[in-house]
């Protein structure tokens, strides 16, 4: 009998190679890649017993699907060093009395090593349906590695049992303190199994690591490329990827490896491949990795105002800035120029028109009625925006309303694109900034993101110039004016117009309006815009 490893072949691999292989292993590993790539049995053990007839079309030759473990035996106790859960072994008739077997797609600790063929094993009668076979052997890789070898298999009612014994090992002439043993253990199969083998679903258990390190977003399972890819947080510190918990549902009556439910190592850019084992023996191996990391807004957080009695029903979202603030100034002073207005405000959540969670964010332009305080023109209509950045209501007392709104946070990261979902109905009745109704004007929503370069954090671009400025680096801007009546995804992929440089600083904006002029005071009152979980994924 012989064993040799399909299309790998170790003479072929010079000694600094292996030398460094071995530093990225640990000796256990190593040791059980070369006895996988030498030639192991030189001979199968022979009897003098007479030849018997081995029926072995009808009890032996097939395919089997078992469990290949490895156990490290030292003075101290045994170690178990590993396992292969669902590992497919084929048999086929080589002749009277014997058969060669076959382990396909082997891997064992990331390592891909191919199909293992143990050819002309002499089968000895038992009785009673149970078929045997022994070989002894050695392997001395010159100055390496050296060992002894027994193998001891058993076939009996449609069962394989396959023992290696590997001791006097001596690594670089030296001997190690354990020897080696390998079992497997499988079931013949009928024929008649599924061969599918597909990761259906890998769900993170979000209460497992710290709350800064959660997975955002979608998981994405990519059939051609067989990739699992997700996003984390922004803020997700690298201790903590260490061990996130997937859980993992596969095709009918298949098994994965590593298991469903066992935290894994996605730090630092590592991979972890999980293999899917069909019910016959089928594999099909997936790499999930850690693609970039994101910023995702579900809008559950809100405040109501301070500890002014005025200011107390006034909403406000953690983390946005947004028109509330002139709305307020609005029902505060207004008054002081013949201004009553005491309806909504324009951005508050929405607790009963969701797209998951408890709150969305809801932006609806509202009928402030038009004039002015103190010379200030108030707009006819209020158009509901929300933005990363700041808003101040005084700002437009010199007479530009664009002064309002300060776009943009500063970020340290590249942005490329902001996904999310959203609802809009369209306002009817559509009014200029001199506060005149205008027939047949529909009114858009419009979703946008602006990344842009400043040269300090105090600089800033507002409604005038946001997306005509030379210092825009990148942008996506999405507008409708056709209602969208149930919660569809939105998806901002920035354009980029400049190189982005880590060196230099930047703002990024991402900015949400019901009425998509609304900054000039053009806006339709009642246009209603619904955000919901929002996010930003960076490079």
């Amino acid at each position: 009998m012989s064993v040799r490893l399909k299309g790998y072949y170790f003479a072929s691999i010079n000694k600094n190679k292996i030398l460094r292989y071995q530093m990225k292993k640990n000796l256990f590993f190593y040791l059980f890649a070369v006895l996988c790539t030498v030639s192991l049995f030189t001979s199968c053990s022979d009897n003098d017993e007479p030849a018997v007839t081995v029926p072995v079309s009808a009890n032996v030759a097939g395919n089997y699907k078992g469990a290949l473990n490895v156990t490290l035996k030292m003075e101290t106790g045994d170690v178990p060093a590993g396992n292969v859960p669902a590992q497919l072994v084929s048999v086929t008739n080589a002749g009277e009395n014997t058969v060669d077997l076959k382990i396909s797609n082997f891997s064992f600790s990331g390592m891909q090593l191919g199909d293992i063929e143990v050819s002309g094993c002499q089968l000895t009668d038992a009785g009673n349906g149970k078929y045997t076979f022994t070989a002894t052997s050695s392997m001395d890789v010159t100055g390496l590695l050296s060992a002894g070898i027994k193998a001891n298999g058993v076939f009996e009612d449609k069962t394989l049992k396959l023992d290696l014994d590997i001791d006097d090992v001596k690594q670089m002439g030296s001997p190690v303190p354990y020897t080696v043993k390998v079992a497997y253990s499988g079931t013949k199969l009928s024929g008649t199994e599924s061969s599918e083998a597909k990761i259906l679903s890998f769900v993170f258990d979000k209460e497992v690591a710290a709350v800064d390190s959660l997975v955002v977003g979608d998981v994405v399972i990519n059939e051609e490329s067989k990739t699992i890819t997700f996003m984390v947080a922004d803020t997700a510190k690298a201790e903590y990827l260490t061990a996130l918990v997937p859980t993992i549902e596969v095709s009918e009556k298949a098994t994965v490896t590593p298991a469903s439910g066992v935290a894994q190592d996605f730090s630092n850019g590592k991979t972890v491949t999980y293999t899917v084992t069909a019910e016959n023996g089928t594999t099909v191996e997936y790499v999930a990795s850690i693609s970039g990391n994101a910023s995702f807004y579900d809008f559950e957080s809100w405040s109501y105002g301070s500890t002014i009695p005025e200011e107390q029903d006034c909403p406000i979202l953690n983390g946005w800035a947004c028109c509330n603030d002139a709305v307020l100034l609005i029902k505060k002073m207004g008054a002081l120029g013949g201004i009553t207005y005491e309806g909504e405000y324009p951005v508050r959540p929405s607790t009963d028109d969701v797209h998951a969670g408890e709150k969305a964010l809801l932006l609806e332009s509202v009928d402030t009625k038009g004039g002015n305080i103190f010379g200030t023109p108030v707009p006819k209509v209020t158009a509901a925006t929300a933005f990363l950045g700041t808003f101040n209501a005084f700002g437009a007392l010199g007479g530009d309303p664009m002064a309002t709104t300060s776009f943009g946070v500063m970020y340290d990261k590249q942005p490329l694109k902001v996904t999310g979902f959203y609802k809009y109905t369209p306002g009817a009745e559509f009014y200029n900034a001199n506060g005149e109704l205008q027939a047949g004007v529909a009114d858009k929503c419009s979703l946008s993101a602006v990344l842009y370069e400043v040269s300090s954090e105090d600089e800033t671009l507002n409604g005038g110039n946001i997306y005509t400025s030379d210092k825009i680096v990148a942008k996506a801007v999405f507008t409708n004016d056709k209602a969208v009546e149930s919660y569809a995804p939105f998806e901002l992929n920035l354009e980029y117009v400049k190189d982005y440089d880590s060196s230099k600083l930047y703002k990024f904006a991402v900015i949400f309006s019901a009425s998509a002029d609304g900054a000039s005071y053009n806006a339709a009152v009642g246009s209603k815009l619904l955000i919901d979980d929002v996010t930003i994924i960076n490079k």
